[in-house]
C-alpha cells in the first residue's frame, strides 16, 4: 500500500501533467479556428501540427538523454511555461511563418517535459503500473480539456485571446513545486545521480516497440488533426460536432488509460497492448467508413483502443531499456504524440487533392502494423535496483 506522501506526489504530477498536455491538445483544438480565421487550406493547417511536432521529435530524445546522466527536476516548471507562452503567442500574428515558430516554441516545451516527469513519476509510484497509469491520465485529461478551453476562449473572443491559455502553463508550474521541494529535502544529491539496475537493455524489443509507438502516433495525431472537419462532414453538424468529436477522441483516453493498468494487472502488459491494437484496427475502420451519429461511438473505441497502450508501452520501454529511463521515456511518451505530427501535412495534401475519406484511409493500417510489433515481444522482468530510490520515495 502506497504511503499517503506518495499518493500526494502522483497526484500532483499528475495535474502537473494536465496542464502540460492542455498544449499538445490544443494545438489540434486550434486548427480548426485558423482555418476560418485566416483561410488556411488543409496543408497549410497540418503544417501548423508539424511545426509542434518536429521540434519536439527531435528535443524529445536529446532532454532524455540528458535526464539519464543528470536529473533535472527544475524542467518540469520551466517547460510547463515554455509550452503555455509557445500557445499563448501563436494566435496574436497573422503571419504564417510567426504561427508555426509559436507553436514549435509550445512543442520544445512539451519535449523538455515528458521524459524527466516520466522518470520522477516512475520514481514516485515505485513502477506501479497502476499509479503510472493515473500520471498518464493527467496528460489525458489535458488534451481532453483542450478543445473545451480553446472552443471557450477562441470560439467567443477569436484568435486575439489566446493569451488566456496562458492560465493551464501558471497553475501546471506551481503544482510542480511542492513535489520539487520535497525531493530536495529528501535527497539533496539527487541532482546529479540516476539510480543504475541490475538488469541489461534489451535493445532489440524496445526497437520493435519503438515502431509500434510510431504507428500508434500517426493514428492519434492523424485524428486529432482531423477528426472534427471529418466528424462535421459525415453529421453535418457544424463546429460543435466537431468539437465533441475532439472532445470524446481525448476523453476516451482517460478511460482507455486507467483500464490498461487494470488489464495489465489482470494479464500483463504485452497482452493487454496486443489485443487492443487489434481492437483499434476495426475502430478506425469505423469511424472512417461509417456514416450517421454513429461515428461517435467508433471514436470513442478508437480513443480506449490507442490509450490502453500508452501508459503501458510507457513502463515497457523503462524495462526493456532499464539503464537509459529517460530515453526510454522520451521516446515512448513523448514521441508517442509527437512523431504522428510529421505524417499530418502529408494527410492534408491527399485531402486537399482527394478528400478527407481517402486521406484517413491509410490509418486503418498503423494499428495492424503495431499489433505486428507487439505480437512476438517478451514480457520484461522487473529490474532491481542497485541504489534505493531516496529522491521519491523517501
Amino acid at each position: 500500500m502506497k504511503s499517503v506522501s506518495t499518493r500526494k506526489r502522483v497526484a500532483l504530477l499528475s495535474a502537473g501533467h494536465a496542464c502540460v498536455d492542455v498544449y499538445q491538445g490544443s494545438v489540434t483544438a486550434l486548427v480548426p479556428f485558423f482555418v476560418a480565421e485566416r483561410h488556411y487550406t488543409y496543408a497549410a493547417a497540418s503544417g501548423i501540427v508539424l511545426a509542434a511536432s518536429l521540434l519536439s521529435s527531435v528535443a524529445q530524445p536529446m532532454f532524455g538523454a540528458l535526464t539519464d546522466r543528470w536529473a533535472l527536476p527544475w524542467l518540469l516548471p520551466v517547460s510547463t511555461l515554455l509550452a503555455g507562452v509557445g500557445i499563448a503567442l501563436s494566435g496574436l500574428s497573422g503571419d504564417y511563418g510567426l504561427t508555426l515558430v509559436f507553436v514549435a516554441i509550445a512543442g520544445l516545451g512539451v519535449a523538455a517535459y515528458h521524459p524527466e516527469s516520466a522518470r520522477v513519476a516512475r520514481k514516485a509510484s515505485k513502477g506501479s503500473h497502476t499509479a503510472m497509469s493515473w500520471f498518464s491520465v493527467g496528460g489525458n485529461i489535458g488534451f481532453a480539456s483542450a478543445p473545451l478551453l480553446v472552443a471557450a476562449v477562441v470560439g467567443v473572443g477569436g484568435l486575439r485571446l489566446t493569451p488566456f491559455l496562458l492560465v493551464p502553463a501558471l497553475a501546471g508550474s506551481a503544482l510542480c513545486l511542492p513535489v520539487l521541494r520535497t525531493l530536495a529535502k529528501t535527497s539533496p544529491g539527487a541532482s546529479s545521480a540516476v539510480a543504475k539496475t541490475e538488469a541489461a537493455d534489451d535493445k532489440v524489443s524496445f526497437a520493435k516497440m519503438t515502431v509500434a509507438v510510431l504507428c500508434r502516433s500517426v493514428v492519434f495525431v492523424g485524428l486529432s488533426t482531423f477528426i472534427s472537419f471529418y466528424v462535421r462532414q459525415r453529421t453535418g453538424w457544424g463546429m460543435a460536432a466537431g468539437t465533441a468529436a475532439l472532445f470524446v477522441f481525448y476523453l476516451g483516453g482517460a478511460v482507455g488509460t486507467v483500464l490498461g493498468g487494470s488489464l495489465a494487472a489482470r494479464w500483463d502488459r504485452v497482452t493487454a497492448v496486443r489485443w487492443s491494437y487489434l481492437m483499434t484496427v476495426g475502430a478506425v475502420a469505423g469511424v472512417v467508413f461509417v456514416p450517421g451519429p454513429a461515428v461517435f461511438l467508433f471514436v470513442a473505441l478508437t480513443s480506449a483502443g490507442v490509450y490502453i497502450p500508452f501508459s503501458l508501452q510507457v513502463t515497457l520501454g523503462q524495462d526493456y531499456l532499464p539503464t537509459r529511463v529517460g530515453t526510454a521515456s522520451g521516446v515512448t511518451l513523448g514521441l508517442t504524440v509527437s512523431v504522428g505530427g510529421l505524417a499530418s501535412p502529408v494527410l492534408g495534401a491527399i485531402a486537399d487533392a482527394t478528400s478527407l475519406q481517402t486521406a484517413l484511409t491509410p490509418l486503418i493500417a498503423m494499428p495492424a502494423f503495431a499489433w505486428l510489433m507487439f505480437r512476438n515481444l517478451p514480457e520484461p522482468a522487473l529490474p532491481k535496483p542497485v541504489a534505493p530510490l531516496q529522491a521519491v520515495d523517501g
